[in-house]
């Protein structure tokens, strides 16, 4: 879509009061003038989007939204050759906004990306302040994906597509498009600020879209069908001191070690030590019979003690059940996630 650019002289940017002393009288018949002058139909196409838009402003300095509402509709529909119509109409969807009517307003912005093509005013593409307001007041997530993808498509040099991709790939989740969120997480990952941006809303968002990109992109043989078959491997290898054995039950994605008051999506949370390097000595390893009370459908821990460390030697083994609908015979086993260092708090 071509961009037409507005060669306006007399622009001046919707929300911008005019400040002016002059008395009421003098106002409106300022306003009157313009008017009439707005019926002349010889009027040049730009001098005609000056007045439209000196009475707009006037309008909006008197907070007339209602007659500002009912002057920019009746215009675009009695004009409808106007090339400006789509700027008429961000401005009336403004105002809605303005009066908290966002609702209103977001009709009004799809409409203009419908049935309008794209202007430049002052610099500034209509379009992509409409998308960038839908996204601000839209939650529903196929609306979304369609706004963002249309500002990542068209507008690549206006927008933070490291960021976008990432929140797509959010609402492509939200709709259960596995492989479209696999898709998104790929393109972000692959952008050369991924690691250092920082998204609102999103804290963990890089160690979020890594892990399931790797996830997706392992073995996945660590995994057990159920979590007493895993639990009874992990006591068995214990019990018979097989440190190679647990090494080989750890997940092989982002297995942390860490206090129960830190993140597993922390820098530093993640393990870089081998289960050998605690089962040494003479010291026995136990562990508890039962699973903690704490244990849901989804997460399970287990009580042990006794490792080799002269830091805290009770650990909770973490089990929780793999959440990966893109591979439906992964998803719904089980895995040996992490380490929880000291007693449960």
């Amino acid at each position: 879509m071509l961009l037409k650019k507005a060669n306006i002289v007399f622009f001046a940017f919707f929300f911008v009061i005019i400040v002016c002393s002059c008395s009421t009288e003098t106002e409106t018949g300022y306003r009157r003038e313009l008017l009439n002058l707005l019926e002349n139909t010889s009027l040049e196409e730009e001098s005609r989007f000056s007045v439209i838009n000196q009475i707009s402003q006037g309008m909006l300095g008197n907070n007339e939204t209602d007659e500002l509402i009912l002057f920019l509709t009746d215009y675009v529909n009695q004009n409808p050759d106007d090339k400006y119509n789509a700027y008429w109409l961000l401005l009336t969807a403004y105002t809605y906004q303005k009066t908290g009517a966002d609702a209103v307003a977001a009709l009004y912005f799809q409409r203009i990306l419908n049935s309008y093509d794209d202007i430049i005013v002052k610099d500034k593409s209509v379009h992509l302040l409409c998308l960038q307001n839908l996204i601000q007041t839209s939650t529903a997530p196929t609306a979304r994906i369609r706004y963002f993808t249309k500002l990542i498509n068209e507008y690549p040099d206006s927008v933070n597509k490291t960021e976008l991709f990432m929140r797509l790939g959010e609402e492509y989740k939200k709709t259960g498009d596995w492989n479209q969120m696999l898709r998104c997480y790929s393109d972000f990952l692959a952008r050369s600020d991924a690691a250092e941006i920082q998204i609102a809303g999103m804290p963990n968002a890089y160690s979020t879209a890594k892990h399931i990109v790797d996830f997706n992109n392992s073995s996945k043989d660590w995994t057990f069908e159920t979590l007493d078959d895993l639990v009874t491997a992990v006591k068995r290898a214990i019990s018979r001191y097989e440190p190679n054995k647990l090494e080989s039950y750890k997940s092989k994605i982002n297995f942390f070690s860490m206090s129960w008051r830190q993140d597993e999506m922390q820098e530093h949370s993640i393990a870089n030590f081998t289960m050998k390097d605690f089962m040494t000595g003479s010291n026995r390893i136990r562990y508890n019979e039962e699973l903690s009370e704490s244990s849901t459908p989804d997460e399970a821990f287990l009580r042990t003690w006794g490792w080799s460390t002269t830091y805290v030697n009770v650990w909770y083994l973490y089990f929780r059940k793999v959440n990966f609908p893109l591979d439906p015979e992964i998803h719904g086993r089980w895995e040996w996630a992490g380490i929880y260092f000291g007693e449960k708090l």
